[in-house]
């Protein structure tokens, strides 16, 4: 454990004042801090270095379909002792809800997150390549200039709200294979001009940049990290993108970028071989989940488990929130934090 690492249980300025509104009496809210990045750590704006372990959910407008869309999703993944949560916007989810209806469930998510003490990341939850056009499947489909506009709108209407702490600009990039080529160079330009459009409405979110192989590999930052300011890594390491042992292979393939910058791992998770919906490259069980675990804490790196949902696998819990073994492994580590 890294000894001036404090763990963010989350680090909030107490609200002790009373006022009256509309001649009704309200207590004002918890006001989280605004996150930075500073070196190779994410800091409040009190200077104290924070570390992030929290959970993915559902897409919100698959919640809200599915009636599912309460403060009560919220309060238990809290209760399961998550400090941020990552919201997964899928191209066509934006689409199909229209902007101004989805911005209301965002603002619905600050709110609840405010009230309970949460942070959240806001995610393009899109898999494929930008320069191609190819995408895994239809729900991921979108275009640069899409991109590009959710990014503006976004960045326009939660400019100055600490409570997102971060932008992640591109879910999974997936590059070579039926999705094509696309070198690093012209990734990294995309990005940056994804950065610049979010500086011109949002000076201070920190933002995230995958790397290649469905945002696992970030090799290319050792000799051309993303020449923006306020921005971390993002990888998403799956038990099975690396065959055990794997520290010595999470080090040369993304973990050696703690060493400089922040790093957050999106999504990380495991699942049983019998479990609904288990798929490569996620089968696992503890052996891994101790393994990362360990390896994150030791270099100051932050993760999000994937997901707390009982369909979208691999699954961190069943019926009434009947954790899974991986939920209930995600669970304890957060809790004993």
């Amino acid at each position: 454990m890294i000894p001036c690492m404090c763990k963010l249980n989350i680090i909030l300025t107490a609200s002790l004042a009373m006022v009256f509104l509309s001649g009704t009496l309200a207590q004002t809210q918890n006001t989280p801090e605004q996150i930075s990045v500073k070196g190779k750590n994410f800091e409040n704006s009190s200077g104290e270095i924070v570390l992030f372990h929290g959970l993915n959910i559902k897409d919100p407008h698959n919640l809200e379909q599915e009636g599912k869309w309460t403060k009560a999703h919220f309060e238990t993944a809290e209760n399961w002792g998550a400090d941020m949560i990552r919201l997964p916007v899928h191209p066509n989810a934006w689409r199909e809800r229209g902007e101004e209806n989805y911005l209301q469930l965002l603002d619905q998510a600050v709110q609840w997150a405010r009230e309970l003490g949460l942070y959240l990341v806001i995610d393009w939850h899109s898999i494929g390549n930008l320069g191609t056009g190819k995408f895994q499947n239809r729900s991921y489909n979108t275009t640069l200039q899409e991109t590009n506009k959710f990014w503006a709108t976004i960045s326009k209407h939660f400019s100055g709200e600490p409570v997102i702490a971060m932008y992640e600009l591109f879910n999974e990039p997936t590059i070579g294979g039926q999705f094509g080529d696309l070198t690093w160079a012209a990734w990294k330009k995309m990005n940056e001009e994804m950065i610049d459009i979010i500086r011109s409405n949002d000076p201070e979110t920190v933002i995230l940049v995958a790397g290649f192989n469905w945002a696992y590999d970030l090799t290319p930052v050792k000799s051309d990290p993303i020449d923006r300011s306020n921005v971390a890594y993002v990888s998403h390491p799956y038990p099975e993108k690396r065959k055990q042992p794997w520290v010595q292979q999470w080090q040369e393939d993304w973990g050696f970028v703690a060493e400089k910058y922040p790093v957050i791992l999106t999504e990380i998770g495991f699942a049983l071989p019998h479990e609904p919906g288990v798929h490569i490259p996620v089968n696992g069980d503890e052996t891994y989940g101790n393994a990362l675990v360990d390896f994150c804490e030791e270099r100051g790196i932050s993760w999000l488990g994937w997901c707390f949902d009982s369909r979208w696998s691999p699954v961190m819990y069943t019926g009434d929130y009947e954790p899974t073994r991986q939920g209930a492994f995600f669970r304890s580590v957060m809790l004993r934090d």
